[in-house]
């Protein structure tokens, strides 16, 4: 492909990435493909010759959206958004055009530099305490992973260096010091709630080492928060086992019901175990940190080590943007760094510049700061902020109609971040476990919304969060319109009277005596009423001769 084709492949590219946005909400927006669709679709091997582009990329529409799930679909209320959007294409366009590792300064300055001064500018919007800036007095700063799952393990990794090497010291010698080492390094624990993301358990097996997750309360008035004294019990259960907690995961939107941990009080605990790393996995509800009304919450973490979120999930930068911030980035460098002679230069040895292999797990990176750089510039603060306040807007007025059919549906946890956690109401909490289960089960299999589900304490539950910069009024109308009549169709399902055989009398299923004569017995009833009416219902169908075996359980 030369420049002229290349020209007109990628006007073609790009008309049709915009006629692909300007009419997802259109498209199913989950894949309904099987396993294995595509492999009968493709021929065996690569051509022999080349294609021309018009063939390439016909088979987009024909052969890869089939199995696209439309992430960026108003109709997407899956998981966390995962934001996208022009400026942020733009970027990843540049950044393949120049194609540098950026393993060090010297592969690219502009990559390096331009890392350093938008995440800077980040954590200023954040309202994150003045450490995490590359310019404090201590040595921090801010460094682009590619998820947050990433950034825990490379963050783990750097404790359990610090950690180890701060018991190290009581050795004389080196062979003591590393004798030290190797007796405790089997020792070590992190700690979570068992509310955080499983990025913190992954990254635990990645380190070698052990784990532990702290239980935490909650109801439906009251969001599942770790405290400081729940954190303060198992760090002294820990320690009485012989055990070395070294690691903490805090959280600000937990995965399941977007809860803050209680990051005050846990503050106080540090002083007691002042070797503990925190970090802070903001990875979604982090971004809400650019409004007014939330930049009292990161005042505490200048008491922690590090603080993550993801630009990808909800500030309209495609993936992958996770930024991390360390308080001291002599931790991750002493844990990560080696130099081979390849990678030797001037600029390095003499510590002039920033070198971001340091600071991560891979050798090479990308130059994702320039979509950084293009969405900041093309939105502007307010631009980013209107997104988020439309957000919660939106999230706030789909609580609200759950609230109002409270006939059908209880709200498990408050609302938060624009997530709604909900569940079909019943009397009996198996049977509302089913039921959630049943209509979210069938929704996703209609295809015309996506949404997930979790269990918490027990209880099976809906979440609903739309964050996507096509969500609009009437599109979470729609989709809560469809939760509503499926669950109705449930519920009236569940209802429907049973007779084996006889009728259709509510709750009663034919069988036979001992004696050879008829039976009923009543099932899927739990009160008396019901029991009178599965009664009446069998007398009126006529049936001579029967017993009502009227014990009342619940199928």
């Amino acid at each position: 492909m030369n420049s002229d084709e290349f020209r007109a492949a990628a006007h073609s590219a790009i008309d049709q990435i915009i006629d692909y946005y300007d009419t997802i909400e259109s498209r199913r927006v989950v894949s309904n493909v099987s396993p294995g669709y595509l492999k009968p679709l493709l021929p065996p091997g690569p051509p022999a010759d080349p294609e021309p582009w018009a063939d390439i990329q016909s088979d987009i529409e024909s052969k890869i959206l089939p199995g696209i799930t439309h992430w960026q679909s108003p109709n997407f209320l899956a998981f966390f958004p995962a934001n996208s959007s022009y400026p942020g294409i733009l970027g990843e366009l540049y950044s393949a055009t120049f194609n540098s590792a950026n393993f060090n300064w010297l592969c690219s300055p502009a990559a390096t530099e331009l890392e350093t001064i938008v995440l800077d500018w980040l954590a200023r919007l954040l309202n994150l305490p003045e450490c995490f800036l590359s310019t404090s007095k201590n040595g921090g700063g801010g460094v682009i992973q590619g998820s947050a799952s990433e950034a825990i393990c490379t963050v783990i990794v750097a404790a359990r260096e610090r950690y180890l090497h701060s018991l190290a010291t009581a050795g004389t010698s080196v062979e003591e010091c590393e004798e030290v080492i190797d007796n405790n390094r089997s020792k070590l624990v992190a700690l979570f709630s068992d509310q955080t993301h499983s990025s913190t358990q992954k990254g635990c097996q990645i380190a070698g080492v052990k784990y532990h997750s702290i239980k935490v309360p909650g109801s439906a008035t009251e969001n599942y928060v770790l405290t400081g004294p729940l954190l303060r019990k198992s760090l002294e259960e820990l320690t009485v086992r012989g055990l070395h907690p070294f690691f903490l995961t805090v959280t600000l939107g937990t995965t399941g019901t977007c809860a803050v941990d209680d990051f005050a009080s846990i503050v106080p605990v540090l002083k007691d175990y002042p070797n503990l790393w925190v970090h802070v996995d903001a990875a979604f509800a982090g971004a809400a940190l650019i409004l007014p009304q939330y930049q009292h919450i990161p005042a505490p973490f200048e008491h922690f080590d590090s603080f993550n979120m993801n630009m990808h999930k909800w500030l309209l930068t495609n993936f992958d943007c996770s930024c991390l911030y360390v308080k001291t980035r002599k931790h991750l460098i002493d844990a990560l760094s080696i130099a081979p002679s390849y990678l030797r230069n001037p600029f390095s040895e003499q510590g002039l510049v920033t070198d971001y292999r340091d600071w991560q797990i891979p050798l090479g990176r990308r130059f994702r700061a320039l979509k950084i750089w293009f969405v900041m510039r093309s939105y502007g603060v307010s631009g980013l902020q209107g997104h988020i306040r439309n957000s919660l807007r939106h999230g706030e007025s789909f609580a609200q109609w759950v609230r109002d059919r409270a006939d059908i549906f209880e709200i498990v946890v408050p609302p938060a971040f624009a997530l709604t956690v909900f569940a079909v109401k019943t009397a009996v909490r198996e049977e509302s476990n089913c039921l959630t289960k049943v209509v979210y089960e069938a929704v996703n299999a209609d295809g015309e919304i996506f949404i997930t589900s979790t269990v918490i304490d027990g209880i099976y539950a809906i979440r609903v969060v739309g964050g996507g910069p096509k969500i609009r009024e009437e599109v979470l109308r729609r989709a809560f319109s469809i939760l509503v009549s499926k669950t109705e169709e449930m519920l009236k399902a569940e209802d429907a009277p049973k007779l084996n055989g006889v009728n259709d009398a509510k709750g009663v299923t034919k069988i036979n005596g001992e004696d050879g004569e008829n039976e009923i017995k009543l099932s899927g009833v739990s009160t008396i009423a019901e029991v009178e009416q599965g009664v009446k219902e069998v007398v009126q169908a006529g049936i001579p001769g029967i017993e009502i075996l009227a014990s009342a359980v619940r199928e």
